[in-house]
């Protein structure tokens, strides 16, 4: 891959529905959508489109808001998505707020059980976004990583069962989430060092911030064939492994003049890519609910 990963994308039409894909947020709120959808098929709830819809919007949300604010660190860390940012960024950061609040709108309609919980994106937006907390050795790592470990449980909350297995995925995803933000901030590390935001990068190096990500991808890894040989979980979890395998690759790859389609594309598709193998798998009659 060249220093440029956008260029790596040879096709035009390819590369330009690629990059709205990814600077629109589009792919990430697909991405956050695959980890309900995964979580509902291993745990044994229906594919219901209501909370599938309702993650989207969400993270739709939050991750447009992200970019209005993070806008003056974007045009110093990937100037390219700055630029889209900057000509579609408040069109489309209004669209996802049409979303998030028709969903409010629809929970409140609807009566659905903790329908309070969907004010929790606006939250995360301002502790990410308009507060300090980014400036935070570890801790914004750790709001990705919680927020999107949220949406396993959101499911559960709304078919009002929260499982063991749900419970453990929910963990798993935090866990792996809150290293992948570690990882995405390797291509911000000038910027960030620029600003004086503390990240594992810019404090330790992105060699260290690789070695420590692999440590916990496979922590992970044996912490999942663990819970599946004590029966905790059924053994359709080992699925899960095919994740780790996917982190492991594109972990050594992660440097800082990686372009941001790696990171918002080849890193953030890892959700999407376990969810249709999951999906394929169940199609086959090979998994379980868990």
């Amino acid at each position: 891959m060249t220093s440029d990963s956008v260029r790596t994308i040879r096709t035009p039409a390819v590369r330009r529905a690629v990059v709205l894909l990814v600077h629109s947020n589009l792919f990430v709120a697909v991405g956050a959508t695959s980890v309900a959808v995964t979580a509902s098929v291993l745990c044994g709830y229906p594919l219901d489109p209501v909370p599938l819809a309702i993650v989207f919007a969400a993270t739709l949300f939050v991750y447009s808001s992200n970019r209005l604010t993070d806008l003056a660190e974007d045009e110093r860390n990937v100037p390219e998505r700055a630029a889209f940012t900057r000509r579609y960024g408040r069109p489309l950061a209004a669209v996802a707020l049409s979303c998030y609040l028709a969903v409010i709108g629809f929970a409140v309609a609807r009566d659905l059980p903790k329908a309070q919980f969907l004010l929790l994106p606006a939250v995360v937006v301002g502790l990410y976004s308009l507060g300090r907390l980014k400036r935070l050795l570890l801790v914004k790592n750790l709001l990705v990583g919680v927020s999107w470990g949220i949406v396993p449980l959101g499911v559960g909350v709304y078919f009002g069962d929260l499982r063991p297995s749900l419970l453990a995925v929910a963990g798993y995803v935090t866990v792996m989430l809150t290293t992948a933000a570690a990882v995405f901030d390797v291509k911000d590390l000038r910027g960030d060092r620029a600003e004086g935001i503390r990240t594992l990068p810019v404090c330790f190096g992105p060699g260290t911030t690789r070695t420590v990500a692999q440590v916990v991808n496979l922590t992970a890894g044996v912490a999942v064939i663990g819970l599946v040989a004590s029966g905790v979980l059924a053994r359709s979890f080992l699925v899960l492994l095919a994740f780790n395998a996917y982190v492991g690759a594109y972990v050594p790859l992660a440097t800082p003049d990686r372009g941001p389609l790696f990171y918002g594309f080849v890193i953030d598709g890892e959700h999407a890519v376990l969810a249709a193998l999951v999906l394929a798998l169940d199609a086959l009659g090979w998994l379980g609910g868990g």
